[in-house]
């Protein structure tokens, strides 16, 4: 089963849902896909969508998906990472008006480049990033608070 969490915030995140809609009829996702999908508003009969959902309940999905795939919320990163999950992660950007600015980017590069989750730039790179997904190894996550600092120290520094 594949999870995709878009979180809540209030900005539909609908380009993400339309390409695994895409990947889906394409044969390319053949797994089962439920969607926590916050305000995005969207209809398809290729996946079970769910607006929000109590945590308890998000968490079984968690705990039962193959692959997540999320947006690029801190939240949702770690507590997937925290389940040893394969992760793949895509920004909301702003030029689509799914955020008030970029920052999501910077966020899903740093927990890329240590080798936590896939990070893709954009939807377009979905498929490449599932493909990858079947041999990825995700890197351990451990309760390290100050390598977590570090890492969110970087991203606010280079917002600078």
């Amino acid at each position: 089963m594949i999870l995709v969490m878009l979180g809540t915030q209030n900005n539909s995140f609908k380009r993400l849902l339309e390409e695994i809609d895409k990947l889906i009829n394409k044969g390319i996702i053949q797994e089962k896909v439920i969607v926590q999908a916050g305000y995005t508003k969207y209809e398809s009969k290729n996946m079970e969508i769910f607006s929000l959902i109590p945590r308890e309940e998000l968490e079984k999905y968690q705990k039962q998906a193959n692959l997540i795939i999320t947006h690029g919320g801190v939240g949702s990163i770690i507590s997937s990472i925290k389940l040893g999950k394969k992760v793949i992660a895509v920004p909301r950007l702003h030029k689509y008006l799914e955020h008030v600015n970029d920052h999501q980017k910077q966020i899903i590069e740093n927990f890329s480049e240590n080798g936590y989750i896939i990070g893709i730039e954009d939807v377009t790179e979905l498929e490449k990033a599932i493909e990858k997904a079947k041999t990825f190894e995700p890197k351990k996550y451990q309760a390290n608070n100050e390598k977590m600092l570090s890492i969110i120290e970087n991203f606010i520094d280079n917002l600078k």
